[in-house]
């Protein structure tokens, strides 16, 4: 790795560990070429960047979904992802946690871990959390059972059977229902709750496993102007804690959380930059916004 690209990365993190989410490269070149041992359990990101893929490619009956596709992430970074139906997100997202298994390319959760090498309950565990678009909540239980549940614990038989909170989980858990808006709720059923409520708890039972990043598929579809507006206000108490990949087509909500957004298209980047950039270039309002 060259000396100004082992800067950018540097730069790059302390830009992240400010609070703030800088400009990023497509492709995770600088990352590729050296990677550096982190210690057990932890994402060596001391280049920069905490999610990479580069020239990814994957067909499914002779459709190539993705094509060629490289983008990189930053740690603590906010990152929308557009794009018309088709153009790759949902299976984008499919090989970054496992699901599907690319015909080429590479992808690195940080600089020394080979996402392509795990499956998808390991890829979990490593610390990247999958939010679909319809909520899924165990309905039955409560929203503090939920919470529980969830939580990074011993989930054998005997150790379930006798666990208790001890008082640095009781305050996490009630730190948590503040920043998910649902500490009124928290003796309610889940069954019980609106659509956009369900959604924050289960974006709490995500947070619950510590991810480092976090990929959210449409989280606003279905809510209300109000539950929109604080699931915004959620994400941006997220951003700089924790890595996020939100797919929206919501742009009055994209406008209010990103500050990087990247264009898909046929299974590739077709723009990347900021809300008024990418919405200003002409193929992105020939593909997707329309004229």
């Amino acid at each position: 790795m060259t000396p100004d690209l082992m800067g950018e990365g540097a730069r790059r993190l302390e830009h992240a560990k400010s609070g703030h989410s800088g400009n990023t490269e497509s492709g995770g070149r600088a990352a590729g070429f050296s990677r550096v041992a982190a210690a057990a359990g932890e994402v060596d990101v001391t280049h920069g960047r905490i999610l990479y893929l580069e020239d990814v490619s994957v067909s499914f009956d002779g459709f190539k979904a993705i094509n060629n596709l490289s983008l990189d992430i930053a740690p603590g970074e906010l990152r929308c992802i557009i794009g018309p139906n088709g153009a790759g997100k949902t299976t984008m997202m499919d090989i970054i946690t496992g699901k599907t298994r690319p015909d080429a390319g590479t992808v690195f959760f940080g600089s020394t871990i080979d996402l392509l090498r795990y499956k998808e309950p390991e890829i979990a565990q490593l610390g990247i959390g999958r939010k679909f678009q319809k909520p899924t909540v165990f309905e039955q239980l409560t929203v503090f059972e939920n919470l529980e549940l969830a939580l990074k614990t011993n989930k054998g038989v005997k150790a379930s059977m006798f666990f208790k909170l001890d008082s640095a989980q009781s305050d996490r858990l009630a730190e948590l229902l503040h920043t998910i808006h649902l500490t009124d709720s928290v003796n309610r059923l889940a069954g019980n709750l609106s659509h956009g409520q369900k959604q924050w708890l289960e974006i709490g039972m995500l947070l619950m496993q510590d991810p480092k990043l976090l990929l959210l598929d449409e989280p606003v579809a279905g809510m209300t102007d109000e539950e929109t507006a604080r699931t915004a206000e959620l994400f941006l108490t997220l951003k700089g804690k924790h890595s996020l990949m939100v797919v929206e087509h919501d742009m009055s909500f994209i406008r209010t959380i990103s500050e990087i957004v990247t264009v898909l298209c046929d299974g590739a980047v077709l723009a990347q930059g900021t809300l008024d950039q990418v919405q200003a270039d002409e193929r992105v309002i020939e593909v997707y916004l329309g004229r």
